[in-house]
């Protein structure tokens, strides 16, 4: 790992993905974590002031970074929710089979190199009935974007620690074994084309759920 990838490029996603807007949309999905909860892609911790600390049990932040999650310190330790940070990779979860009741991800899996790969851990750690709590910006309907999106792909991920701009993220959720997915695609007003198409949601992997997700939250007028 070079020094731009060690101690410069975390502080440009802190940046770049703690924006009005993002924060916005994390704003929208976090709030629904509860009980073991397991965080993919924690990095600097921008998610953790949305955690409910009536809901949440304990937090499992997740990232490969140990830069970033050196940023998360300080945002963990002034949380009231009981939070553990850990390096490791959202393709091999540090988490056994069956423990979590809820799964977050928010602007992570574009990153992820083996998507797939990410989708079944989750899917692992998850209890029966367990939440994957997701934001994620995703391919454009909008052929002109999409288009614009596969030829910028390779520069925009070399900027931004390997982050790609044209993945169907929803459809890989969707065929990841969950037996509900519940989600909202549609453009956010203000971000810029190439990452304005975004879903937000929950998807459930089977069993009886333990909590219950409103899904009519995520419809709400950004």
């Amino acid at each position: 790992m070079g020094f731009y990838s060690k101690y410069v490029l975390p502080r440009v996603i802190d940046l770049a993905c703690g924006t009005d807007i993002m924060m916005r949309q994390r704003a929208r999905i976090v709030p629904h974590a509860a009980g073991k909860v397991v965080e993919i892609g924690v990095g600097t911790g921008l998610n953790l002031d949305w955690y409910d600390e009536e809901r949440v049990e304990r937090l499992m932040g997740i990232d490969p970074c140990a830069t970033s999650l050196m940023m998360a310190h300080d945002r963990a330790m002034a949380s009231s929710v009981p939070i553990t940070l850990e390096q490791g990779s959202a393709e091999a979860l540090p988490c056994p089979a069956n423990w979590a009741d809820t799964v977050v991800s928010t602007y992570t899996l574009c990153t992820v190199p083996h998507p797939q790969v990410a989708l079944a851990e989750i899917h692992r750690v998850l209890k029966p009935g367990g939440n994957f709590l997701f934001c994620e910006h995703v391919a454009s309907p909008d052929r002109r974007i999409s288009a614009w999106q596969n030829r910028l792909n390779g520069v925009w991920g070399c900027c931004f620690g390997g982050c790609n701009i044209n993945r169907n993220l929803t459809r890989m959720i969707c065929d990841a074994g969950f037996d509900q997915v519940e989600h909202v695609s549609d453009d956010v007003a203000g971000e810029i084309a190439f990452v304005r198409h975004q879903a937000i949601g929950w998807a459930r992997k089977p069993g009886k759920a333990s909590q219950v997700v409103d899904g009519a939250a995520f419809a709400e007028a950004r």
